[in-house]
């Protein structure tokens, strides 16, 4: 009898073990998009702001920065619920002294843990590095270059409405010809609503050699065949993005890449 008594109780605290795990990390969890949005935007702010007055800065807060967040965690096909170190949310702010890039963004990494908490690695192209010089000439901590935070995990749950576009980019670095002196361009659409589409007009030695359409989903990558060859001893060619007004942005210039000539 003893024997079955404690294995009824060892069965049943599996059970129990098995029902919390599928509560941190499943449907019911309380780490939410919605909550690590509004969480990581206050959060940002104030800390936007701490790092202003570190400077020598007095003329913002964090009102007056309307910071918003949007966040994914590990791309579409995903559920945004649950912790892990997966999230990416961008987040966008207003700062007059220092203007965002052209789609109104920095991506931000974030690793976030079952106790309704989170740490953040922030582009450092926006933000800063490690330390800054402060307005007494001393190297200090930069207070947005990593910072910790946590939410209410019985704070509003309601859908934000924040949604910022997808960027398009082009990874290639460098392009080689095939025998028929064609070309692959390999294009990575970034974190964002809706993903990436439109055309990509290739050249090279001055000359057209064709637009094409592309449509790749957000966090994903494809490439794109150029259909024209290559002309001889081009050592370059360029590429010109236009996006659709509603899906993704493309990079504001044409883009350069290096053609290798066996």
């Amino acid at each position: 009898m003893r024997r079955i008594i404690i294995s009824i109780l060892i069965a049943l605290t599996g059970v129990v073990l098995l029902g919390s795990a599928v509560l941190a990390t499943g449907s019911g969890s309380s780490v939410t998009r919605p909550r690590l949005e509004r969480s990581l935007a206050t959060t940002f702010a104030n800390l936007y702001v701490e790092q202003a007055r570190i400077l020598g800065r007095h003329d913002l807060t964090p009102e007056s920065l309307h910071a918003e967040a949007m966040c994914d965690k590990h791309g579409p096909d995903v559920p945004d619920v649950g912790p892990g170190g997966d999230w990416v949310c961008l987040v966008g702010w207003d700062d007059p002294e220092r203007p965002l890039p052209p789609e109104g963004y920095g991506k931000f990494e974030l690793n976030v843990h079952s106790n309704d908490c989170y740490t953040v690695s922030g582009p450092s192209k926006l933000t800063g590095f490690l330390t800054i010089t402060d307005a007494q000439g001393r190297e200090v901590t930069n207070p947005v270059f990593e910072f910790d935070g946590c939410f209410d995990p019985h704070g509003d749950d309601s859908p934000t409405g924040v949604s910022f576009p997808s960027l398009l980019s082009l990874t290639s670095t460098s392009l080689a010809p095939d025998d028929q002196g064609r070309v692959g361009v390999q294009v990575s659409c970034g974190p964002g609503s809706g993903g990436c589409s439109g055309t990509i007009t290739a050249r090279a030695s001055g000359q057209d050699l064709g637009t094409v359409p592309f449509d790749v989903a957000e966090q994903a990558t494809a490439t794109l065949d150029v259909p024209t060859a290559v002309p001889a001893g081009a050592s370059e060619m360029t590429f010109e993005v236009t996006t659709t007004t509603t899906t993704g942005m493309g990079p504001a210039a044409a883009v350069s890449i290096v053609v290798q000539n066996p």
